[in-house]
């Protein structure tokens, strides 16, 4: 029997091909580090200052209205992070999730009809500003350094690019059992 030494010629497509394999598995492997540093609402809101405590610790605070499904609350997550990094003990970082209906009171308090809303408490829990729907990191930083120095909100009523919200449809579906409180008392 004869052994097959056939080699298989050198072929330039081959090689195309072996280089681009290379560079999207670095591409992939770079993408999912990536992926893997951002924070997620979840863990945002599961961190969050409880409401309740916001209003009586005497520190100011920042309320975010959001829901899971807001693709602009979620490019936002990393920035809110880092802001709630910077600013721990000074301020209260307060999520709350639209789509949990135990929040209607305060989603009518605020007016709030797109996402995400930013709502800014003196520390008295008095509304001093807000700030609707995308906002840069300088806007939010701006806002909260102003808060913290208990002087006027540079950017009180900044307005970005918005998620549509509409609270009547809270009052009418009456779900009182949102899947969706991250931890936050029903």
């Amino acid at each position: 029997m004869e052994a097959n030494n056939k080699k298989t010629p050198f072929s330039p497509q081959r090689l195309v091909i072996a280089l681009v394999a290379v560079v999207l598995g670095v591409a992939l492997v770079i993408g999912a580090k990536s992926t893997w540093k951002q924070e997620s609402l979840e863990t945002l809101a599961a961190s969050s200052t409880p409401l309740e405590v916001a209003l009586s610790n005497g520190k100011p605070s920042m309320i975010e209205f959001y829901a899971p499904w807001c693709t602009t609350c979620q490019m936002m997550a990393g920035d809110l992070a880092s802001l709630k990094k910077e600013y721990e003990g000074r301020v209260n970082f307060v999520m709350l999730n639209i789509d949990n209906s135990n929040w209607l009171p305060e989603i009518l308090k605020y007016d709030v009809n797109g996402i995400p809303h930013f709502v800014f408490l003196n520390p008295g829990g008095e509304a001093v500003g807000q700030a609707i729907g995308e906002q840069p990191l300088p806007v939010l930083k701006a806002n909260l350094e102003a808060l913290v120095a208990n002087q006027p909100l540079p950017y009180n009523n900044s307005r970005g690019s918005v998620s549509g919200f509409n609270p009547q449809s809270q009052l009418q579906q009456g779900n009182k059992d949102a899947p969706t409180n991250h931890g936050h008392p029903q």
